[in-house]
């Protein structure tokens, strides 16, 4: 598989998982334990630069830092909620380019929620990741720097990981696959995949060859509508993967993992949070083993939407229960942070 070189054309070394680092370090002619040193040193105690690495030789710090880069991201601003600790940082990549991660504190634990890509170009009309389009795909090693990187400066344990930061994680799926398998590898964080979501407008191909694969994380699709007409509004994707082929892909995803996914549903006032929504989206969603995370829309300054009252989405929620479906209402967090998705990202480049 093909790893993402930087721009010095430096190996991305952060980005080898355990087989293919052993491979490296063979053709440096080093011996095997030292594969297990650097791997440990990278993705175990997450240092930032070779010269921490005071177990290897010397000579070998110095060469490893000719020819490799570790995950090349640093951070730039971190933005800490007053009203419910929230923490939102932004980053700088090693070309110039920002991305963002939130980390959140709940009962359960620690977790972050990380981008995939700088920007994204699936113009969903309510987000503001999408607004400059996107500049380019993540590699791996950039998707576990954020989490590495929130890790230390927060002195917290990440126990859960979400994919569901700025980009289509499914737009970037083999570097995605392999951030999964190695964020979860016992050599690394061992963070368990079912602690892991990966969020998805509905990129419908990738959604089967995704079930292929039978991960034990959590799928996450966003929905956003009940029907093809006003999907199509709020989702470009909704022009190109009618729901009805949205949804068998769910249910073939279904059945070869036998995950429950989650359908996530962003409620606008007055486009698609009528009680009609919620009774057409219950009998779409009817008989599959799936949950429903409404969220009220975080209102953006380039779009008009307007967030649903506390009354509707209390009603939409009960509607769906009342025929069958299970629903909850998404915590609002770091609304005073800029929490939303792509929102500080935006912000500075506007004002760069």
């Amino acid at each position: 598989m093909k790893i993402t070189e930087n721009t010095q054309n430096k190996t991305d070394i952060a980005s080898y998982d355990y087989s293919e680092l052993k491979t490296y370090m063979d053709a440096l002619g080093q011996p095997g334990y030292r594969t297990q040193q650097l791997y440990q040193w990278m993705h175990q105690k997450l240092a930032a630069e070779f010269d921490e690495m005071s177990n290897l030789p010397k000579a070998l710090r110095e060469q490893l830092s000719r020819q490799c880069r570790l995950s090349g991201i640093s951070p730039v601003r971190v933005q800490v909620s007053e009203l419910d600790g929230t923490a939102k940082y932004l980053f700088k990549l090693h070309d110039g380019n920002l991305i963002e991660s939130v980390l959140m504190h709940y009962r359960h634990g620690s977790s972050v929620c990380v981008s995939s890509q700088a920007g994204c170009r699936m113009g969903c009309a309510f987000c503001a990741s999408t607004l400059d389009g996107c500049v380019r795909s993540l590699s791996p090693s950039e998707m576990l720097g954020q989490v590495y990187n929130i890790q230390k400066l927060s002195g917290c344990r990440v126990s859960h990981v979400v994919v569901m930061g700025s980009g289509e994680p499914l737009d970037n799926y083999d570097n995605l696959l392999r951030f999964l398998r190695m964020l979860s590898d016992e050599n690394g964080l061992n963070i368990s995949m079912r602690n892991i979501t990966v969020s998805t407008c509905g990129i419908v191909p990738k959604i089967l060859s995704l079930a292929d694969e039978k991960l034990p994380i959590t799928l996450a699709v966003s929905l956003h509508a009940p029907n093809d007409e006003i999907r199509k509004t709020l989702m470009p994707v909704a022009r190109k993967y009618p729901l009805a082929e949205l949804l068998e892909a769910c249910r073939t995803y279904l059945k070869k993992t036998n995950r429950r996914i989650t359908f996530e549903y962003s409620l606008v006032k007055g486009v698609n949070d009528a009680p009609s929504c919620a009774r057409e989206l219950s009998g779409l969603l009817k008989g599959m083993n799936c949950h429903v995370n409404l969220i009220p829309v975080n209102p953006i300054k380039e779009r008009n939407f307007r967030q649903s009252g506390q009354r509707e989405v209390l009603e939409f929620k009960n509607m769906l229960e009342k025929y069958g479906i299970n629903a909850t209402i998404r915590r609002e967090m770091g609304r005073d942070i800029q929490g939303a998705c792509g929102q500080l990202r935006k912000s500075c480049m506007d004002n760069e």
